[in-house]
Formats: structure tokens, sequence, C-alpha cells
């Protein structure tokens, strides 16, 4: 089997790419070659793998076709800019987002083949106003240019799919949580800041206020959902493409207290309220609360509880070290 990874040197992305070559197997069949694509060349060894590196923009004339052209069985589509910058920076979103999108499925039509698609889109294509819980067939009406462009990659996604070009799968990500390295430019990075900064001994800021509510899943359960993606019959799917993945909902005050139970005073005490106006404005149109019911009954799993999800952040990146 072959599997191509756009994306690949993202964070989402090199996980995905570990546990590929860990399990060698993807479907039940035997993984032997792995393309990994992004704007920088994305780094693994693939022991008995065959791994090739990629780099440049996937919206550029004839990049994808030449990823596409090794006809890979599964493909990956991480690749994206992300919600803070896609916001700011209008043309730079639809160009990555939108056209990179279309230019690669594109690609596999002109490819005349019909490999498993699996396409990572984000909560943020539903808009506000919600109710409590969101379930599966709540309408899309993105209040964000990122939120746009997820939707528009997710129509093109089940109508590619309903003409058979390609087997896709979306999965709409809940904010990954928490994650490892430096802040990106998400509008939602600072879930992550109040927890990982904390647990390496830093300040960290809390730029809205404890009472906000959002739904988490860990870096681990991302990789799961896209393995479960990749794997499942598409028939059990049906019509409907896109799936709501399921995550754990909480209170930014709650993800505070799991902190301190699992670290302490000290390491919940470096967090400092500090509203920001601009976060603010993109946050308070998020989506809190979902159902995911239809993911749930086809066997995509989260953590019970934001407890687990700082667990696994300590376990795989501080070495299982809770500090004091």
């Amino acid at each position: 089997m072959r599997v191509l990874v756009t994306g690949a040197a993202g964070m989402i992305g090199r996980k995905l790419v570990d546990r590929l070559i860990r399990d060698g197997v993807l479907a039940g069949r035997p993984i032997t070659a792995l393309d990994l694509h992004d704007i920088v060349p994305p780094a693994a060894s693939g022991g008995g793998i065959a791994v090739t590196a990629h780099t440049g923009d996937l919206s550029a004339p004839g990049a994808a076709a030449a990823l596409v052209a090794a006809r890979p069985d599964v493909i990956f589509h991480l690749a994206g800019v992300v919600s803070g910058e896609a916001e700011t920076d209008f043309d730079l979103g639809y160009r990555v987002n939108l056209d990179g999108t279309k230019a690669l499925f594109d690609a596999v039509h002109a490819a005349a083949y019909m490999p498993r698609v699996v396409f990572t889109s984000s909560i943020a294509v539903f808009g506000a106003p919600f109710p409590d819980v969101i379930p599966d067939d709540f309408h899309l009406t993105p209040l964000t240019s990122y939120g746009t462009q997820k939707m528009i990659g997710e129509a093109l996604l089940a109508d590619y799919s309903r003409k058979g070009i390609f087997d896709g799968i979306g999965i709409r990500l809940p904010t990954i949580c928490v994650r490892p390295g430096k802040a990106n430019k998400a509008a939602s990075s600072f879930f992550s800041g109040i927890i990982r900064e904390p647990l390496n001994g830093l300040p960290a800021i809390l730029p809205v206020s404890r009472s906000v509510v959002h739904t988490h899943a860990s870096p681990r359960s991302a990789v799961g959902f896209l393995i479960r993606a990749a794997e499942i019959d598409g028939a059990l799917v049906g019509p409907r493409r896109n799936l709501v993945m399921p995550g754990v909902a909480v209170t930014v005050g709650e993800q505070i207290e799991a902190l301190r139970r699992i670290a302490g005073e000290r390491i919940a005490g470096l967090i400092e309220e500090k509203p920001d106006p601009a976060i603010w404005a993109i946050v308070q149109n998020w989506p809190t609360r979902f159902a995911a019911s239809r993911a749930r009954e086809l066997g995509f799993v989260a953590e019970a509880g934001f407890d687990e999800i700082v667990r696994v952040y300590i376990e795989e990146e501080l070495g299982g070290r809770v500090p004091s």
C-alpha cells in the first residue's frame, strides 16, 4: 500500500506519520511507501517503508498531479493554513485551504483511479447561534474565512465521492489539545498554551473568560480519527461523508482545574488572565458541545475527560514526568 500525507511536517502530520511507520499496516494491508508533502521538508525514517519527502505549494500548477502520479491508495489531506492566519491573510487562506484542496482533488480525478481520501475539516464550518448541544445535522453557516474554506472543501469531497472520483471521508476536528511545541497562529492556540506552558514552567496568557466552553481531543485521538477514517467501510458512512468527531467539552475553568489536580497549585498559578478582544471576537462565534453521534456509532473514539487529555501530553511530550 502507498500512502500520501499532505501537511506531513505539521504537528498532527508528524504524529500520524510516526503511527503509520510504527504500525506498518493500514486497513489490514502492509504500507510499502509513504509520500510526505509540506512547504518545509517533512522528516521521517521509515524502516522497511520507502519514505519520499516532497516540498512546495500544493496549489502551484502541477504540484498535486506530481504527488498523485504514483497513485497512492490512501491520501491524508492535512495541509492547510490555520484559523487565525486564514482570517488575517484572506488571500493566503483561500489559496492554500481551497485552491490547494481542489487542486489535489482534481489531480485524483485526472489520474482516473479511486483512492480513499481523508480530509481534515473543522468545527469552524458551524456558525452561531448554537443550541446547547450541536446535532450532526446542524446547518453549516461559518462565520470565518477559515470555516468557509473548510465548508467548501467538505462540499467538494462529498460531490467527488458521489461521482465516484474517489472515496472520501471528511472529519471535523475539535480543537486539538494539548499541542506540543510553540503556539501557532490559530485563534484556538491558547487552549493548549494555558496547559502546555505551565507544565513546562512558563507563564501563560488566558485571553478569554474562564466560562468559555469548548470541545477538545488530544493529538493521540486526532491520529486515531485519521486512521479510523482511512479504514472504515465507506458504505457504512453513506452519502453524508463529513463527520463531527467526538471530544471533551469543558469550560476553560475546568481545563485549569484539571491542570491543578494533576500538577498542583504552583503550576496552575502560572496562568495570567489578560483579555484579548481580537481573539474573543473569533472565539465567541465558535460552537461549544457536539453530539457526534454518527462518529461514535462508527467507531471514532476520544478521551473521556480533560484530565486524560492533560495526561496524554505529559506521557507523550514530558516523558511521563509531572512537574512539581
